[in-house]
């Protein structure tokens, strides 16, 4: 089907067993359904600079990252350039599939509880995870490859700074554990827009 032409769809949530749609169902029509998964499109601290707009800002600082690990009990690494941070939290969105692809969104209203600490003398090379099961280091450019490249070389960095592990034992990880993953958050074709990944390793290889 050709969709070149501007389509609009609502997907309907309904509510799950909390009483609330963080753990309901979203409804495309009468023979597709599946799990909600809320997460937040974006998060963002003030930048260091002045961004194009807040659509394709993207930086250590956070930005339109659209990643669906930045949900209920995620934990996101910002860097702060500014007095008092400035965290902007926005754009939530039902659900998401890897890539946001066409650049279609179940964008939602939400209500968002969260809380800031601030880690004093340190910089981190741009976003980083912290899932209760996982660690994620993100990046965003174009192209894609560029984007993976750095995502794993932070990811490396931070298991060796952080984890005491070898480079050796890292760079190994990265290349032959089953349960390393990359994740292709977003690789929307719009305007100036960088394509955003997390290289993702699981908690219990850093014990």
């Amino acid at each position: 089907k050709d969709l070149s032409k501007g389509q609009i769809h609502i997907i309907k949530h309904l509510p799950g067993p909390s009483g609330t749609t963080r753990d309901g169902k979203g409804v495309l029509n009468d023979k597709h359904t599946w799990d909600l998964s809320p997460m937040i499109g974006t998060i963002a601290v003030a930048p260091d600079r002045e961004v194009e707009s807040t659509t394709t800002g993207q930086g250590p600082f956070g930005g339109n990252l659209d990643m669906r690990d930045v949900k209920e009990g995620t934990k996101v690494y910002l860097n702060i350039y500014h007095s008092g941070g400035l965290l902007f939290i926005g754009d939530v969105h039902g659900s998401q599939g890897d890539t946001e692809y066409y650049g279609a969104a179940d964008e939602t209203a939400a209500t968002v509880t969260a809380s800031a600490k601030v880690i004093k003398n340190k910089r981190i090379p741009f976003v980083r995870l912290e899932k209760p099961e996982s660690i994620i280091s993100v990046f965003s450019y174009r192209p894609l490859e560029t984007a993976i490249h750095e995502a794993v070389d932070d990811l490396m960095n931070w298991l060796v700074e952080d984890y005491k592990f070898t480079a050796e034992e890292a760079y190994i990880h990265t290349c032959v554990n089953p349960d390393f993953r990359i994740n292709v958050y977003q690789m929307v074709r719009m305007g100036s827009l960088e394509y955003t990944v997390g290289a993702e390793i699981p908690k219990k290889y850093l014990k």
